[in-house]
């Protein structure tokens, strides 16, 4: 019997880009990001309860607070990580190859390791924070010069 299951080679890693968002979601977090300074982390967590599995808005949100909130910063984060990890398993991902910043859709997910990167540092997690830093030069070594920036 033939083995119709398709196989593709190539050189090198592989490369895994998640799915775009819906619409509906990002255009909630970019009205949740208009409100004033105030308002704004109220409505962004508004759009991660309505979408739950929407990574922008965790990272989005993890941003928002690790200046005056490390431990929600950290909190945030490591939602978005893990929900990150469960798309990317989905999207065919295996635990190793490419996660590239060039793509949009898989931004949140990296925004998310570079804020758990940073809260875990600031909460004294140095071998996590340290591990962060590893992950992403792993999913993009291209990011590597702007790590710092994610």
């Amino acid at each position: 019997m033939p083995d119709d299951s398709a196989v593709t080679l190539s050189r090198g890693l592989p490369e895994t880009v998640l799915p775009a968002p819906p619409d509906e979601w990002t255009s909630s977090l970019s009205r949740a990001l208009s409100r004033t300074e105030t308002e704004r982390s109220i409505a962004v967590s508004a759009v991660a309860r309505a979408h739950p599995r929407f990574l922008e808005a965790w990272a989005t949100l993890a941003e928002l607070v690790e200046d005056s909130d490390d431990v929600r910063s950290y909190a945030y984060a490591r939602v978005g990580y893990h929900r990150g990890l469960d798309a990317l398993r989905a999207a065919g991902w295996r635990g190793s190859g490419y996660v590239r910043w060039r793509h949009e859709s898989n931004r949140g997910f990296l925004r998310s390791v570079a804020a758990l990167r940073r809260a875990a540092g600031a909460i004294g997690a140095v071998e996590e924070e340290d591990r962060c830093a590893v992950f992403l030069r792993q999913l993009d070594p291209d990011c590597q010069g702007r790590a710092d920036q994610l």
